[in-house]
């Protein structure tokens, strides 16, 4: 009797604590969400990636080399295709040139990769001024990313970030050095 009570006890102290602390709300990118602007103009251009986080090391360790990464998104030859390229700049110094082709889903933000089936992108505002947060999954893997306009954000910014992320039961956490100058896009 005595340890039934106990267990009971533990199980409404478990409901209680879960109530008290829930993660922060991280909101999903609308169609609508930015300015009445229709998505995705309002996220074309530059973006910077600063830090990942995923539950395990291993989900990062295709970032380990990386020093900076600097984006473009730009429309693509429909209206459901996004174009990204990147530059990436290694540690070593080397800028290496990367495409991507993402196709939206009708009706919402989420995106999927060309070539990989099993990768699926959602979108998600971010409390950072003129930043984005991704989480991305495929096939064995889930991770988050923080993208920002500038290469430099706020230190707060990264902060609420990793908090999240950390909330969210990601236990690895990676922080890009961006100790180098970003390599320049190429325009092909």
């Amino acid at each position: 009797m005595f340890h039934q009570i106990w267990a009971a006890l533990l199980y409404l102290c478990g409901i209680l604590l879960n109530s008290i602390y829930q993660c922060p709300e991280h909101s999903q990118l609308t169609t609508q969400s930015v300015d009445g602007k229709e998505f995705p103009e309002p996220h074309l251009g530059r973006w910077y990636f600063i830090a990942g986080a995923a539950p395990t090391k291993e989900d990062l360790v295709i970032f380990d080399p990386v020093d900076n990464i600097v984006f473009n998104m730009a429309a693509g030859s429909s209206p459901t295709e996004l174009q990204l390229r990147a530059t990436i700049r290694t540690k070593n110094g080397l800028c290496v040139p990367r495409k991507w082709t993402y196709h939206l889903t009708e009706g919402s933000t989420d995106l999927r990769t060309e070539g990989r089936p099993d990768m699926e992108t959602k979108l998600f505002f971010s409390t950072c001024p003129d930043g984005i947060m991704l989480k991305e999954t495929g096939q064995g893997y889930q991770r988050f990313l923080l993208y920002n306009r500038s290469p430099h954000p706020p230190e707060k910014c990264v902060e609420e970030f990793q908090s999240l992320t950390s909330c969210l039961e990601s236990k690895a956490f990676l922080l890009t050095p961006r100790n180098q100058e970003a390599c320049e896009l190429s325009s092909n």
